[in-house]
Protein backbone atom coordinates (compact mmCIF):
# COMPACT_ATOMS: atom_id res chain seq x y z
CA UNK A 1 0.00 0.00 0.00
CA UNK A 2 1.70 3.22 -1.22
CA UNK A 3 0.76 5.84 2.11
CA UNK A 4 0.94 8.62 -0.72
CA UNK A 5 -1.69 7.45 -2.73
CA UNK A 6 -4.10 6.81 0.28
CA UNK A 7 -3.17 10.10 1.50
CA UNK A 8 -3.97 12.08 -1.53
CA UNK A 9 -7.47 10.63 -1.16
CA UNK A 10 -10.38 12.74 -0.70
CA UNK A 11 -13.15 10.13 -0.96
CA UNK A 12 -12.97 6.41 0.26
CA UNK A 13 -15.64 3.97 0.30
CA UNK A 14 -16.64 1.32 2.76
CA UNK A 15 -18.44 -1.75 3.16
CA UNK A 16 -19.10 -4.32 5.88
CA UNK A 17 -18.68 -7.97 4.50
CA UNK A 18 -20.84 -9.84 6.71
CA UNK A 19 -19.37 -13.01 8.34
CA UNK A 20 -20.18 -15.46 10.86
CA UNK A 21 -17.33 -15.02 13.63
CA UNK A 22 -15.83 -11.83 12.79
CA UNK A 23 -16.66 -7.96 11.18
CA UNK A 24 -14.69 -7.21 8.52
CA UNK A 25 -14.33 -4.01 6.39
CA UNK A 26 -13.36 -3.06 2.97
CA UNK A 27 -11.96 0.65 2.19
CA UNK A 28 -11.40 1.57 -1.33
CA UNK A 29 -10.39 4.46 -2.72
CA UNK A 30 -13.55 6.12 -5.60
CA UNK A 31 -12.47 5.91 -8.72
CA UNK A 32 -13.77 8.82 -11.35
CA UNK A 33 -16.81 7.20 -12.32
CA UNK A 34 -17.64 7.04 -8.46
CA UNK A 35 -17.05 3.14 -9.02
CA UNK A 36 -14.76 1.34 -6.41
CA UNK A 37 -11.55 1.47 -7.32
CA UNK A 38 -8.07 0.18 -5.54
CA UNK A 39 -8.72 -1.57 -2.27
CA UNK A 40 -6.95 0.99 0.63
CA UNK A 41 -7.83 -0.85 3.52
CA UNK A 42 -9.46 -4.28 5.01
CA UNK A 43 -10.36 -3.99 8.39
CA UNK A 44 -11.38 -7.13 10.53
CA UNK A 45 -12.43 -6.97 13.92
CA UNK A 46 -13.08 -10.19 16.15
CA UNK A 47 -16.35 -11.01 18.51
CA UNK A 48 -16.97 -11.45 21.50
CA UNK A 49 -13.46 -10.08 22.65
CA UNK A 50 -13.32 -8.04 26.18
CA UNK A 51 -11.48 -5.55 24.38
CA UNK A 52 -12.51 -3.85 21.76
CA UNK A 53 -9.77 -4.40 19.31
CA UNK A 54 -9.78 -3.74 15.05
CA UNK A 55 -7.19 -3.96 12.71
CA UNK A 56 -6.19 -2.44 9.19
CA UNK A 57 -4.58 -4.28 6.95
CA UNK A 58 -3.39 -3.11 3.16
CA UNK A 59 -5.15 -5.96 1.54
CA UNK A 60 -6.93 -9.37 2.44
CA UNK A 61 -4.04 -11.21 2.38
CA UNK A 62 -3.75 -9.68 5.88
CA UNK A 63 0.13 -9.82 5.68
CA UNK A 64 0.87 -6.13 6.41
CA UNK A 65 -0.75 -4.03 9.31
CA UNK A 66 -1.68 -0.44 7.94
CA UNK A 67 -3.57 0.35 11.36
CA UNK A 68 -4.59 -0.49 14.36
CA UNK A 69 -7.71 0.67 17.28
CA UNK A 70 -7.73 -0.79 20.89
CA UNK A 71 -9.96 0.24 24.01
CA UNK A 72 -8.40 1.65 26.15
CA UNK A 73 -10.33 -0.12 29.13
CA UNK A 74 -12.89 -3.32 29.39
CA UNK A 75 -16.01 -1.33 29.70
CA UNK A 76 -15.48 1.71 27.62
CA UNK A 77 -18.21 4.75 28.51
CA UNK A 78 -15.88 7.21 27.06
CA UNK A 79 -12.67 6.47 28.05
CA UNK A 80 -11.46 6.01 24.24
CA UNK A 81 -9.43 4.06 21.61
CA UNK A 82 -5.99 4.47 20.77
CA UNK A 83 -5.02 4.41 17.01
CA UNK A 84 -1.62 3.16 16.07
CA UNK A 85 0.24 2.75 12.75
CA UNK A 86 1.03 -0.22 11.11
CA UNK A 87 4.60 -0.32 13.53
CA UNK A 88 2.66 0.48 16.44
CA UNK A 89 3.48 4.30 16.66
CA UNK A 90 0.63 6.38 18.23
CA UNK A 91 -1.45 8.22 14.87
CA UNK A 92 -4.54 9.56 17.20
CA UNK A 93 -7.63 8.93 19.73
CA UNK A 94 -11.14 8.96 19.56
CA UNK A 95 -13.85 8.56 22.50
CA UNK A 96 -17.47 8.25 22.18
CA UNK A 97 -19.00 11.47 24.18
CA UNK A 98 -20.95 9.26 26.54
CA UNK A 99 -23.37 11.69 27.95
CA UNK A 100 -24.29 13.73 24.69
CA UNK A 101 -24.62 9.91 23.20
CA UNK A 102 -27.58 9.29 25.03
CA UNK A 103 -29.44 11.34 22.29
CA UNK A 104 -27.47 12.29 19.64
CA UNK A 105 -24.18 9.95 18.80
CA UNK A 106 -20.90 12.06 19.63
CA UNK A 107 -17.35 11.05 19.12
CA UNK A 108 -14.37 13.52 19.47
CA UNK A 109 -11.27 12.76 17.44
CA UNK A 110 -7.68 13.74 18.27
CA UNK A 111 -4.73 13.52 15.75
CA UNK A 112 -1.23 15.20 16.86
CA UNK A 113 -0.98 18.57 15.97
CA UNK A 114 -4.19 19.34 14.52
CA UNK A 115 -7.22 20.86 17.12
CA UNK A 116 -9.89 17.90 18.40
CA UNK A 117 -12.55 17.86 16.20
CA UNK A 118 -16.01 16.43 17.05
CA UNK A 119 -17.96 14.08 15.23
CA UNK A 120 -21.88 14.37 15.54
CA UNK A 121 -25.06 12.57 13.88
CA UNK A 122 -26.18 15.14 11.46
CA UNK A 123 -30.19 14.57 12.09
CA UNK A 124 -31.44 14.77 15.57
CA UNK A 125 -34.70 13.25 14.16
CA UNK A 126 -33.02 10.05 12.81
CA UNK A 127 -31.07 9.90 16.04
CA UNK A 128 -34.09 9.67 18.08
CA UNK A 129 -36.48 7.61 15.77
CA UNK A 130 -33.07 4.92 15.69
CA UNK A 131 -33.20 4.77 19.55
CA UNK A 132 -36.42 4.87 21.10
CA UNK A 133 -38.21 3.09 18.21
CA UNK A 134 -36.71 -0.85 17.76
CA UNK A 135 -38.12 -1.39 14.25
CA UNK A 136 -36.25 1.39 13.13
CA UNK A 137 -32.46 1.03 14.22
CA UNK A 138 -31.65 0.43 10.31
CA UNK A 139 -31.90 3.85 9.72
CA UNK A 140 -28.66 5.34 7.95
CA UNK A 141 -26.68 7.95 9.94
CA UNK A 142 -24.34 10.28 8.74
CA UNK A 143 -21.39 11.82 10.71
CA UNK A 144 -19.89 15.59 10.23
CA UNK A 145 -16.50 15.93 11.96
CA UNK A 146 -16.47 19.50 11.46
CA UNK A 147 -14.53 20.55 8.17
CA UNK A 148 -12.03 17.66 8.59
CA UNK A 149 -14.75 15.10 7.33
CA UNK A 150 -18.23 13.34 6.93
CA UNK A 151 -19.16 10.13 6.89
CA UNK A 152 -22.46 9.33 5.00
CA UNK A 153 -24.10 5.48 5.42
CA UNK A 154 -26.03 4.92 2.05
CA UNK A 155 -29.50 2.69 1.90
CA UNK A 156 -28.81 -0.82 1.20
CA UNK A 157 -29.06 -4.28 2.53
CA UNK A 158 -25.40 -3.98 4.06
CA UNK A 159 -23.46 -1.35 5.21
CA UNK A 160 -21.76 1.07 2.99
CA UNK A 161 -20.27 4.36 3.86
CA UNK A 162 -19.38 7.58 1.95
CA UNK A 163 -16.27 9.44 3.70
CA UNK A 164 -15.52 12.53 2.35
CA UNK A 165 -12.19 13.67 3.70
CA UNK A 166 -11.97 17.77 3.23
CA UNK A 167 -9.09 18.83 5.23
CA UNK A 168 -5.71 17.49 3.70
CA UNK A 169 -3.98 17.74 6.92
CA UNK A 170 -6.27 14.58 8.07
CA UNK A 171 -4.77 10.92 8.24
CA UNK A 172 -6.48 8.92 6.07
CA UNK A 173 -5.78 5.71 8.71
CA UNK A 174 -7.31 7.74 11.57
CA UNK A 175 -10.19 8.18 9.26
CA UNK A 176 -10.58 5.22 8.01
CA UNK A 177 -10.32 3.76 11.54
CA UNK A 178 -13.34 6.42 13.04
CA UNK A 179 -15.19 5.64 9.87
CA UNK A 180 -14.95 0.95 10.64
CA UNK A 181 -15.36 2.12 14.14
CA UNK A 182 -18.80 4.19 13.40
CA UNK A 183 -20.30 0.99 12.10
CA UNK A 184 -18.73 -1.42 14.79
CA UNK A 185 -19.30 0.25 17.96
CA UNK A 186 -22.38 2.52 17.11
CA UNK A 187 -24.25 0.32 19.05
CA UNK A 188 -22.17 0.34 22.13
Amino acid sequence: MDLHFLQSQQRLLVRQKVTMMVNRYVAHAENPDGSEGPMVAFAEQKRMTLKEQVTLYTDESRSQVLASFKARNIIDLGSGYDVFDGEGRPIGVFRKDFGQSLIRSTWHLDQPGLPTVTGQERSMLVSVLRRFVDSLSWLPYHFDFGEVFSVVKKWGLRDRYVVDIRDPRADRRLVIAMAVALDALQSR
